[in-house]
């Protein structure tokens, strides 16, 4: 694990945006530090040159801080600042969300609003004192926007956030919500937060991915604060996310689209039976990458889709392609051996797999029934048959899914394995991205130290 840190991908880390959404400005222009410092006194001090880069200790609070406080103010007129301690977000992995949220909304996933109105307004669950999400949707695409929290600090600093800028002020509200007197840890989320007549286009979370502050400090290379009210809650954020779950179960479409981030992966897995199980139409997941970091990005929606077969843009299907790290593979292993073993794994489901060996790939066509048993789950035909509210077909393949499973060599004990839909319009994603999480377990558990 070290010795990747010391090589190429650790250059990455140095430069946000690298791999950013192809509408993310910073994706083909990642911030340049040292044009900002000459631009920014108050940055200067924090940037200093290794050779002849321009780098920033990401491990000083002050320093994330400072940069996002730039980059918000130079590249989207922003003015802005938290307290010590708070959450501190990065503005090119922020946008990626935002710029997600704006290809669900701009797809052909849904039927048009019947408002006959182009205005958006989104919800940000638990906004913070750094209110990023509203900031940045209402400075780069104009929507309005409603965002919730429980502290008094936040809840402050996220009223000055927006106060501070004018142009935008008028369409973003800061709303408290409230800890439910019965019990010590349920937090309203959503039932009770939106007022009885609200409708939203959309909502957004960042939940609280740890279960104890000891699991949120256990990154060394980064420092981007947090206080206990942000980054933890019982059970982490598979809970959190179950509760907002829950709540679009009684909200439905009062919402047309519900979105939250995860930091686990695995947690897709837990969570998209959930969703189907309160009867959800359509499931959409993402990866965000940043750097050395990845996110996820999970979507649901109880409208009935526009037409059965349902086709996402390009930058929506963009997770049909997925991947994922065997770092530290024992020695006795080889690429070759990691490639049998992905073919054996889909075999033994009964799927058809064809290993091609100069490629290094295996073409895979599995069944509904073949996909519930390589992801162990029992709903796969109960979410068929309970279905879309209009006769319009789930995100459950009818036909066979079809995909290709590639391993390259990295470096020594480091694999990269990808996934790719052979159909890129395919509105099967969201359980293709199981199927390649339930490979991602079992490659890592049977090569990995």
């Amino acid at each position: 694990m070290s010795m990747r840190r010391k090589g190429k991908k650790r250059a990455r880390s140095e430069t946000p945006g690298s791999t950013a959404h192809p509408k993310n400005k910073y994706s083909d222009n990642p911030p340049d530090f040292a044009s900002l410092a000459s631009l920014y006194p108050s940055f200067k001090p924090f940037v200093f040159f290794s050779g002849s880069r321009p780098r920033i200790d990401w491990t000083d609070y002050n320093a994330t801080r400072e940069l996002t406080r730039v980059l918000l103010l130079h590249d989207h007129a922003l003015s802005w600042w938290i307290p010590d301690g708070q959450l501190c977000p990065t503005v090119p992995n922020r946008s990626n969300y935002i710029h997600w949220i704006n290809d669900l909304l701009s797809s052909q996933i849904l039927p048009s609003s019947s408002c006959g109105n182009n205005k958006v307004k989104g919800f940000d669950i638990g906004t913070g004192a750094n209110c990023i999400y509203p900031l940045l949707g209402a400075s780069l695409f104009g929507w309005s926007f409603v965002g919730s929290d429980i502290t008094d600090v936040a809840l402050e600093w996220a009223e000055k956030n927006v106060q501070s800028n004018p142009h935008v002020s008028d369409l973003i509200e800061i709303r408290r919500s409230h800890i439910l007197p019965s019990e010590e840890d349920d937090i309203k989320v959503l039932l009770g937060v939106v007022k009885e007549s609200e409708t939203f286009d959309f909502c957004m979370c960042n939940p609280p991915f740890f279960e104890t502050m000891e699991e949120a400090g256990l990154n060394p290379k980064t420092s981007c604060g947090g206080t206990h009210e942000e980054m933890v809650c019982n059970g982490g954020e598979q809970a959190f996310v179950t509760r907002i779950i829950q709540d679009s179960a009684v909200l439905r479409q009062r919402f047309r689209w519900y979105t939250s981030m995860l930091g686990k992966k695995a947690n897709l897995k837990l969570l998209i039976p959930k969703l189907w199980e309160v009867g959800v139409t359509v499931v959409k997941t993402t990866e965000f990458v940043q750097g050395q970091t990845s996110r996820w990005g999970l979507a649901w929606s109880f409208v009935p889709p526009a037409t059965r077969k349902i086709i996402a843009p390009t930058p929506v299907s963009k997770n049909t392609l997925l991947s994922f790290m065997l770092e530290g593979i024992k020695r006795q292993y080889s690429a070759a051996d990691v490639l049998q073993s992905v073919e054996e794994f889909f075999k033994s489901s009964g799927a058809s797999s064809k290993l091609n060996s100069n490629t290094f790939s295996v073409d895979i066509v599995a069944s509904s029934d073949q996909c519930n048993t390589i992801t162990n789950r029992d709903d796969v035909d109960s979410v068929r048959s309970h279905g879309s509210l209009d006769g319009s077909s789930l995100q459950v393949p009818q036909d066979d899914l079809s995909f290709r499973i590639l391993v390259f060599q990295q470096m020594p004990g480091t694999l990269l394995i990808k996934g790719s839909l052979q159909h890129k319009d395919s509105p099967f994603s969201g359980l293709f991205s199981v199927v390649f999480g339930s490979l991602e377990e079992s490659m890592k558990s049977k090569f990995c130290r």
